[in-house]
């Protein structure tokens, strides 16, 4: 099996350049301006970041990316869809709102902002995904399927449902409309565990589905039949109450994923970039972060996306855990699984995901690493 390219540049920028020419330096080099742009509307998904979370990626890079892009006669647009979860990213006047907050500005990034599947997450259109065994139409924001090029701008970070977030989570779940999220999540539905519930009522607040309620002592259920699975209320409690009886639920999440990212890329051009840069425990879907979990490793680009998310990893696992982080704690108390991501989550696997989208074609694990000064 052929290699695919990956290409890297580490984050020294020394007197007389800077990290967003590197940047674009980067993507020229793996080989963007094959792609033909020219009057063409380019889709640059990204994530916004919660309000409250820092450690999203600044929309300093999402102007450098754009900027190239329009250098080649392209007409790029920063989009992204909306959430399941109880948060300011639910529907698209919010989601522009926290975007805007964040810095996501057509004056900042010299490009708009369109949240692909509409005002209330229903805009979507289905698309089928060749050879998918646990989806057969991906339910896709229907602006990223309108536009005509396809560009992944990716946080790599840590992921408490699919142990890292890169490329593939980024494309797959994020692409999803708010039905193609449920559709998603939706294989697996927590459960309290009572003579842990504190009956604090966080879960309650968090759940966009009223599905959690409180009995006569105080202590929360959750009614599975309006339940969507999005783990939204494992995440947010404190005292390790909720839990997932589904074993196989992270897995099949995974797989989702990858089936809905082969929906999203089959067929068009398409081009991938990660920054592992803040690699956070958690997801930018938090509206906190959390002190990251190894130390900033530099800025990855490939056509491929699963070439991306395995050099993205491989490279972290390379770095040492940074003190004081949830790893170094996990690691302090004895769970070792050789791995900083299934380390940090230890339910996660995030290799179920991979494993399943080079097998269904979106991609290859094998890749060669191109340095670029």
């Amino acid at each position: 099996m052929q290699k695919s390219a990956v290409y890297f540049t580490d984050l020294r920028a020394r007197p007389g350049t800077n990290l967003l020419e590197k940047l674009q330096k980067l993507i020229r080099k793996a080989g963007i301006e094959q792609i033909d742009f020219d009057k063409k509307l380019v889709a640059i998904k990204i994530h916004f970041g919660e309000p409250g979370n820092l450690s999203y990626l600044r929309p300093n890079y999402a102007k450098a990316v754009a900027d190239v892009i329009k250098s080649l006669g392209g007409v790029p647009f920063l989009t992204d869809c909306n959430t399941l979860y109880v948060g300011r990213r639910k529907n698209a006047l919010e989601h522009i709102d926290a975007a805007y907050e964040n810095g996501f500005s057509p004056f900042s990034t010299g490009c708009n902002v369109i949240i692909a599947d509409g005002l209330k997450g229903t805009d979507d259109i289905e698309v089928p995904v060749v050879g998918g065994e646990l989806v057969k139409n991906a339910k896709i924001g229907r602006a990223i399927m309108d536009a005509d090029v396809f560009i992944s701008l990716n946080h790599f970070k840590g992921h408490e449902c699919t142990g890292f977030g890169g490329a593939i989570k980024n494309i797959g779940m994020g692409c999803g409309s708010r039905a193609g999220k449920m559709e998603q999540h939706n294989s697996g539905k927590p459960t309290i565990n009572h003579s842990a519930c504190r009956g604090c009522g966080m879960c309650a607040k968090i759940c966009a589905q009223s599905a959690i309620s409180y009995g006569p002592d105080k202590k929360a259920s959750i009614d599975h039949a309006k339940c969507v699975g999005c783990g939204r209320c494992i995440g947010i409690c404190n005292f390790d109450a909720i839990y997932n009886g589904n074993y196989s639920a992270n897995d099949d999440l995974c797989k989702k994923m990858a089936e809905y990212s082969k929906a999203v890329v089959d067929g068009r051009p398409h081009f991938h970039i990660s920054l592992v840069v803040d690699v956070s425990p958690f997801c930018d879907c938090h509206p906190e972060n959390d002190l990251p979990i190894i130390p900033d490793v530099g800025m990855f680009a490939s056509f491929d996306p699963v070439a991306l998310d395995q050099a993205c990893v491989d490279a972290c696992n390379k770095m040492a855990p940074i003190p004081g982080s949830l790893l170094s704690e996990q690691l302090a108390h004895g769970h070792d699984h050789h791995d900083h991501f299934t380390n940090t989550s230890p339910d996660t696997n995030w290799e179920v995901c991979l494993e399943h989208a080079e097998k269904i074609g979106v991609g290859s694990r094998t890749y060669e690493l191109i340095t670029v000064k």
